[in-house]
């Protein structure tokens, strides 16, 4: 086994694979997840039309605490996280499915938080409700609430000092764009640059035009090229820890195991004491 490497089934599912899924018993429990990064709220388009059965969960409210000196999307407080999984039906031996508009960054992050909390039955619809050919609902399910209880540690998380020690002795990539990491540009965060160390590896390109995921030889092989088979640790940090949930569920995908830095250049940033690079070199 390389090093990194994971042994997980494969994260994905195709659209037309868990049609097949929601006409057996049991039934996946479904998950919508819908969020833009300044964009709508998501629970109007839920409601306007889902996949069957698929409860709504909020990224900014149950996915993620507030923003503040941890990042704009930090971990969310674990009795929050678990009681909006419980309302939804999750329970610890549930299949678990959980799909956005097509993006794939908030259905990453959701994928994430359970996997990290212990959940060892989480998959991502593959090009999110874009891929989707059957029915809509707009009935809003009540489902019976479930048990599943988080216990942190199913994934590796990064805390800054973790991401710093990472960029050093083994491979850090940023997924954000390219002008973001080089800090041409920053629309978001109060100081453009990078970690450094860090490589430019963005998120977009894990993924086709229609949104969905590359075959995993395709990642394995990009991800090669960045060095991630000779690293003895690989993490990923973003602007705030949801695109680069995306990006650790590429590397699952390919079969590289990757630890989250959750908050992000959105954390890093706003202490002036750690080391900004620029440019397009890791610095």
């Amino acid at each position: 086994m390389k090093p990194n490497s994971s042994t997980d089934s494969n994260p994905l599912v195709p659209a037309h694979d868990l049609a097949a899924e929601l006409g057996s018993a049991p039934r996946p429990v479904l998950l919508d997840v819908r969020w833009e990064l300044g964009g709508p709220p998501g629970r109007p388009a839920y409601e306007a039309g889902h996949i069957p059965g698929a409860v709504y969960v909020d990224l900014d409210t149950e996915l993620a605490g507030a923003p503040g000196t941890a990042g704009r999307h930090p971990l969310p407080d674990l009795a929050v996280f678990g009681a909006a999984m419980r309302a939804a039906g999750v329970s610890a031996g549930s299949r678990v499915v959980v799909y956005d508009g097509g993006q794939g960054w908030a259905a990453a992050r959701a994928w994430w938080l359970l996997r990290w909390a212990g959940h060892p039955d989480v998959r991502v619809l593959d090009g999110g409700l874009a891929a989707w050919r059957g029915e809509l609902s707009t009935a809003v399910p009540q489902p019976v609430p479930g048990d599943f209880v988080p216990q942190p540690g199913g994934l590796p998380l990064l805390d800054a000092d973790g991401a710093a020690a990472v960029a050093r002795s083994g491979l850090l990539l940023d997924a954000r764009a390219g002008e973001r990491y080089r800090g041409e540009v920053e629309p978001i965060d109060p100081v453009a640059g990078h970690i450094p160390g860090a490589a430019s590896a963005p998120t977009t390109e894990n993924v086709t035009g229609d949104g969905r995921f590359l075959a995993p030889e395709a990642l394995a092989a990009r991800f090669k090229e960045l060095g991630a088979l000779d690293a003895p640790q690989v993490g990923v940090y973003c602007g705030s820890g949801v695109s680069g949930a995306h990006e650790v569920l590429a590397l699952e995908v390919a079969g590289i195991r990757a630890a989250l830095y959750a908050g992000s250049w959105s954390e890093w940033s706003r202490d002036p004491a750690r080391p900004v690079a620029t440019g397009p070199e890791r610095g």
